[in-house]
């Protein structure tokens, strides 16, 4: 089999050096984490002798354990998820000629059902790892350009003259600014600085390297500011299954002042950023993660740090109805549109992966 170059095997060095980053989850960022879940999984299907369903499934679920163990990344979990629908849907293709009919058929039945017959998956099938291993390299290449798909339709969400908004410092919409700039657009930027961490400042500097107008405001002048702007375009850590996001603390009320100006709000989310998963600010434990306050409050102020207790969150959840649209590497979608997408991407008995893991 060949593959491209970025999709070598990897060595078992490489494999424990990915091991002990996932121990470390703020080493990797979405896309390296998504990416390199695929790339091991794919090397372990691959050096492993398996011939059925079940047995491949198995050696995912063992895998799996070690990848999630202490990762709060939801990319790594997506990949999982996406790899295990693909050991499934070559199972029930493999060896098959299905008119399009019938595969719409079986996807609705599936759907509505979301229940497998457990002995189906024992059974043999002829050139199962063959395909299960070319779906991962195809699935692998979607990775590789999903960030270049996005982009490169930013002229359709950017106009000349016009004014944005942006929040903190995401390396997609830096690229997603720099692309339409690149293809002759002429529009100004306005950086939330993001406190406490001032990552807007690092997106301003790249910026206005690249010869964008660039503005950088406090996080308390979001709603003063949002009356002069045509449009918001953020990142996110993740795309909810009701359709809200997970995103850099001070997106909710950002989202909130776009939503009292009737200023749209697109988020930039390429696909493997899909969570079959319903969090909300409401279940901080499982959906937040909290840093040392010590930039709010430092340590040396003295009495009051003994009187007062400080969360400073990294995370909000910003509820669908404040989201416009999604650009993503498949097209745009409007926020009720996700969970037909989740249909596509996932299989629905994989939704819930540790309760699956555990089976």
């Amino acid at each position: 089999m060949e593959l491209l170059a970025s999709q070598e095997d990897m060595s078992q060095d490489e494999a424990l050096r990915f091991l002990k980053k996932m121990e470390q989850s703020d080493q990797l960022g979405s896309f390296e984490a998504a990416y390199q879940t695929v790339k091991y999984l794919r090397q372990k299907i691959s050096d492993s002798q398996w011939g059925k369903a079940r047995e491949a499934l198995d050696l995912v679920k063992e895998q799996s354990a070690r990848l999630l163990k202490g990762q709060r990344e939801s990319s790594v979990g997506n990949m999982i998820r996406r790899v295990m629908k693909i050991i499934k849907d070559e199972h029930f293709s493999s060896g098959k000629e299905k008119t399009d009919e019938r595969d719409t058929q079986e996807s609705l039945q599936k759907l509505l059902l979301a229940d497998d017959d457990e002995e189906e998956y024992n059974q043999p099938k002829e050139n199962l790892k063959e395909s299960v291993i070319d779906s991962m390299c195809e699935l692998l290449s979607e990775l590789e350009t999903s960030a270049e798909i996005v982009c490169a339709n930013s002229l359709e969400h950017i106009q000349n003259n016009e004014v944005i908004m942006t929040l903190g410092n995401s390396r997609l919409v830096e690229r997603f600014f720099k692309t339409a700039v690149n293809k002759k657009r002429k529009f100004q930027v306005i950086i939330v600085e993001s406190f406490p961490n001032y990552r807007g400042h690092e997106l301003a500097k790249a910026l206005t390297e690249a010869d964008i107008k660039t503005t950088v405001v406090s996080d308390a002048a979001v709603f003063a500011m949002m009356s002069r702007c045509n449009k918001v375009i953020i990142g996110t850590n993740s795309v909810m299954a009701d359709g809200g996001l997970k995103a850099s603390s001070g997106t909710h009320t950002l989202a909130l002042a776009a939503k009292h100006y009737s200023v749209p709000l697109i988020v930039l989310a390429p696909m493997y950023k899909l969570t079959p998963q319903y969090l909300s600010s409401y279940d901080q434990d499982k959906f937040n993660q909290t840093i040392s306050p010590h930039h709010v409050l430092p340590y040396n102020s003295g009495e009051i740090i003994n009187r007062v207790s400080v969360s400073c969150p990294l995370y909000d959840y910003v509820p669908p109805d404040l989201v416009s649209t999604y650009a993503t590497n498949i097209g745009g979608y409007a926020p009720p549109y996700i969970y037909r997408l989740l249909a596509d991407l996932y299989h629905p008995d994989d939704y819930n992966l540790k309760q699956e893991l555990n089976s």
